[in-house]
């Protein structure tokens, strides 16, 4: 079925990680995670968690939690967090231009995968580290123990990362008895999984294991023009070592080193809508384009590279003293990720963007948790984070470049009737030598020739923060307990942004120029112009600004990148500084042994981001063009006043402020003897949400006012007999811009947020099938999950807008998955399965294309897969 509706970390944090460690390793992370080895009763609801910071079973935990156990993530073949979210109604994952470019979202707010300047909405913790970009948290889900999904602010305990939820992973200890498995599937694409883990005793009081995956996969699409090589392939592989020492009873230490490498050819678009620009020029200049979405084709002029690798270590202490627990986590993390790709998505050869990036990250967590009989506990504790991020990144100019520039360059009047390719591109090609000779430009420079390349930029960014946070929980009476927490933030960031335009065009603009031409030299700066009479100055910007008198203005369309100060500078200093006080309010009542309700209200924070691209320009408090962006003709401005302005200077943003979440929440969780249910009812608001959109050439980012969604989450579990359990659940949004009148696609203060379902709803069915007396038994399980349909975003800033705004393009997901397997008694399994089992293709997202006006590209969904596999317990 089709759903295609249109309408530095450097040396010295060793030192500091390593002097932790020697004093037993000691202050908290960025959202402090769990820390305890659940026990999960099979078949049932009663599931031992830590969201809370406290070990408590899922129906005591006064917070909307969903819960996976590492049984469900085997039986469905879950490999990874992306493929999480066919069991979590409230989480959205999205994967979209490059492997590492990875949305979480919960209850509809998450954000930050393009851009490495920008926190995640969305916390991720991999057995209580933060990974604070999603390209660090993609690793294979082996050896877990038990994934949470917390839904809504939780800033009060997991810090400044965490203003829309928490996804929390957990993995399991290694034990004292010597153990593991081994698994291998083989599917369609020639899929390869492989995955193993081995765990025992090295001495009474030290154990160790020790896993591995592997997992290959071909494309599901191929390059037409390059012999049909493949893309949105698979191959990856990761290891992972721990320890867990327990020198006493009242000690335990574990430690965990991990290093993961991706090396794939990702991802492959399609074009919804074929716009003239793409038509008629990309044609015209011998370039090819999709045009049937879900036909995996793909034209692109190189094969894309994306690689990534992410390692670390970390180590826990948790120590208990009596009726009090001291924790510390403390970690060290490396990220390298790198990615070379045609982003035109053209066979054409016009411009290829590559990325390299780094990201050291050192955190450290200290708690101090109370286990008193009397009616009051608390928690408190601290966390510090030290983060440095570096890129490098460039567009080139490709062959093509200059014949799809003189394309758009050929003025009407002197083309003939009916005019061929060969012909506008002879005629383009000769009106920009006569520009070229007219600047002073080198023939053949602009947009080809001797230019090397369109960009290059260099950006830095180092990141320092510390929170003090806590809760006090009392209990008046037997099973009534009012909560109150803080977190206190302090967060900096200094950066660094270097951007090159390249190109000569890009370095003039085209009102100044025609100024001194028509001064006939006498004007070459702003200085010059203000000082002509008012009237002089007028009488040229009007001349310079009309296109039939200035015939350069037909050129603004081929200044694709322009140049922009580097920051810090005397003007803008390149950091921000952020503080916040967040709490929570609960109160939890346990009405029966049954049933448990709790009423909330609960405040979130994150940090401003920074907008690391070559899209960063000045505030507008900074900077004011003038017309057309003349510089000559531009007002005073702090970046005029300070001789920083560059040609052709917009303004945009520089960073976008700090979000601040509110939500209020009542729940209700229930168990009995085969049926459990949670709920949850919410109100949750974010002030300042930092929206990042793609507006055809580049990526704005910005605060919008407020964003609100109310709602309500419900799952069950259902086991009418012992070998047969049910589960369902389902998730209603209903979010709107309460307030967000400066968007790129204009005022949509009171509409509802693209890209939000309104419906949600994942179901299950397993199945065990209990074969003899000997413990062989055969496990089925089908689930479905379902997104009501939606449009994909509130449209594209080229497209829709052009349209105002009455196109947009929807999405509806139907999947179903399926496994079955055959567990014998001797420790050996052997399965089938099947995602996507009915082969439902929708659209992930949509996008306007890449300096082709009137063309709408997009990510198709994933095609069925199946396979077998075959897993042995030992």
């Amino acid at each position: 079925m089709r759903s295609t509706h249109t309408g530095t970390a450097g040396s010295y944090r060793f030192t500091l990680m390593a002097g932790a460690a020697a004093f037993a390793l000691a202050m908290p992370a960025v959202a402090q995670a769990q820390d305890e080895e659940p026990e999960i009763a099979q078949g049932s609801n009663v599931i031992i968690v830590t969201a809370s910071k406290r070990e408590q079973t899922l129906q005591e935990t006064p917070i909307a939690v969903s819960v996976t156990s590492g049984e469900t993530i085997e039986r469905a073949q879950i490999r990874d967090v992306l493929d999480l979210q066919t069991v979590v109604p409230s989480l959205r994952v999205s994967q979209l231009q490059t492997s590492s470019a990875t949305t979480f979202i919960i209850r509809g707010f998450g954000n930050g995968d393009n851009n490495f300047g920008i926190e995640p909405s969305v916390g991720v913790f991999i057995d209580g580290v933060f990974r604070s970009r999603s390209a660090s948290a993609l690793s294979d889900l082996n050896m877990v123990q038990r994934v949470e999904v917390l839904n809504g602010p939780q800033s009060t305990l997991f810090g400044k990362n965490a203003s829309a939820g928490v996804i929390s992973v957990v993995t399991k200890e290694p034990q004292y008895e010597f153990g593991g498995q081994v698994e291998a599937v083989y599917g369609n694409f020639n899929q390869m999984f492989l995955r193993g883990e081995v765990t025992g005793p090295i001495t009474e009081n030290i154990a160790f294991s020790l896993d591995g995956t592997y997992q290959k996969r071909d494309g599901f699409g191929r390059i037409v023009n390059l012999n049909n090589a493949e893309i949105n392939d698979r191959n990856r592989w990761s290891v992972r070592g721990n320890l867990l020492i327990e020198p006493s009873a009242d000690v335990k230490i574990r430690l965990i080193a991990d290093y993961g490498k991706i090396d794939e050819v990702c991802c492959q678009t399609s074009n919804v809508v074929v716009g003239g620009t793409t038509a008629v020029v990309i044609g015209g200049v011998g370039g090819q384009f999709p045009t049937d979405f879900f036909s995996n084709d793909n034209f692109l002029n190189i094969v894309p590279v994306n690689t990534n690798k992410n390692y670390g270590v970390s180590g826990q202490l948790d120590w208990n003293f009596g009726s009090l627990t001291l924790t510390s986590i403390t970690a060290y993390r490396e990220l390298r990720n790198a990615f070379t790709q045609d982003v035109d998505f053209t066979s054409a050869d016009l411009t290829v963007e590559s990325r390299a990036q780094g990201v050291d990250t050192f955190t450290q967590e200290l708690r101090l948790t109370s286990d008193f009989d009397g009616p009051l506990n608390f928690l408190i504790g601290g966390y510090y984070f030290d983060e440095k991020i570096t890129q490098d990144s460039s567009l080139t100019v490709g062959r093509d470049f200059r014949n799809f520039a003189a394309f758009q360059a050929a003025p009407a009047s002197l083309l003939p009737p009916n005019p061929t390719a060969a012909q506008r591109i002879a005629v383009g090609n000769a009106v920009l030598r006569n520009v070229e000779g007219g600047l002073g430009l080198p023939l053949g420079s602009i947009l080809g020739g001797t230019n090397t390349g369109l960009t290059r930029e260099r950006f830095g960014l180092d990141n320092t923060s510390w929170s003090i946070f806590g809760t006090v929980d009392f209990e008046p009476l037997d099973g009534l307990v009012f909560t109150a927490g803080f977190n206190y933030t302090d967060d900096k960031k200094d950066f660094e942004i270097e951007t090159l335009a390249l190109d000569p065009l890009a370095n003039i603009n085209l009102v100044d120029a025609f100024i001194t031409g028509a001064t006939s030299g006498a004007v070459r700066n702003r200085a010059q112009f203000q000082a002509l009479p008012a009237a002089n100055q007028q009488a040229l910007l009007a001349a310079a600004t009309n296109p039939a008198v200035n015939t350069l203005l037909g050129l603004s369309s081929l200044q694709f990148q322009t140049p922009s100060p580097s920051v810090p500078n005397s003007v803008e200093p390149g950091r921000t500084a952020d503080n916040k006080f967040t709490y929570l309010l609960r109160a939890a009542y346990q009405v029966s042994n049954e049933v448990n309700i709790y009423a909330s209200f609960a405040t979130g924070f994150k940090a401003s981001s920074i907008n690391l691209s070559r899209d960063s320009r000045p505030l507008l408090s900074d900077y004011t063009p003038g017309p057309r962006g003349s510089t000559f003709a531009a007002p005073a401005s702090p970046i005029i006043n300070a001789g920083l302005a560059t040609p052709n200077l917009t303004t945009g943003t520089r960073f976008a402020g700090p979000e601040n979440a509110e939500v209020i929440e009542l729940g209700m969780k229930a168990q009995w003897e085969g049926f459990g249910f949670n709920l949850a009812v919410f109100d949750q608001k974010i002030k300042g949400f930092q929206s990042f959109a793609f507006t055809g050439l580049g990526f704005a980012l910005q605060n919008a006012g407020q964003q609100s969604v109310r709602g309500f989450e419900f799952d069950s579990t259902i086991s009418p007999v012992p070998n047969l359990v049910f589960t369902f659940a389902a998730t209603y949004l209903d979010p709107v811009f309460d307030s967000f009148p400066g968007s790129v696609l204009g005022n949509l203060t009171g509409q509802r947020v693209g890209g939000i379902p309104q419906w949600n709803l994942r179901t299950s069915a397993t199945h065990t099938w209990e074969l003899g007396d000997g413990g062989t038994k055969l496990i089925t399980r089908v689930d479905y999950s379902h997104e009501s349909n939606v449009n994909i975003n509130n449209g594209l800033p080229t497209f829709n807008r052009a349209l105002g705004n009455t196109r947009l393009f929807e999405r509806e997901v139907n999947l179903v998955n399926a496994s079955t397997t055959l567990a014998l008694d001797n420790g050996l399994e052997v399965g089938l399965f099947a995602r996507n089992l009915l082969n439902d293709q929708y659209i992930l997202t949509v996008f306007d294309g890449v300096a082709q006006a009137g063309t709408v590209s997009g990510y198709p969904s994933p095609p069925r897969t199946w396979g077998g596999l075959v897993r042995f317990r030992f």
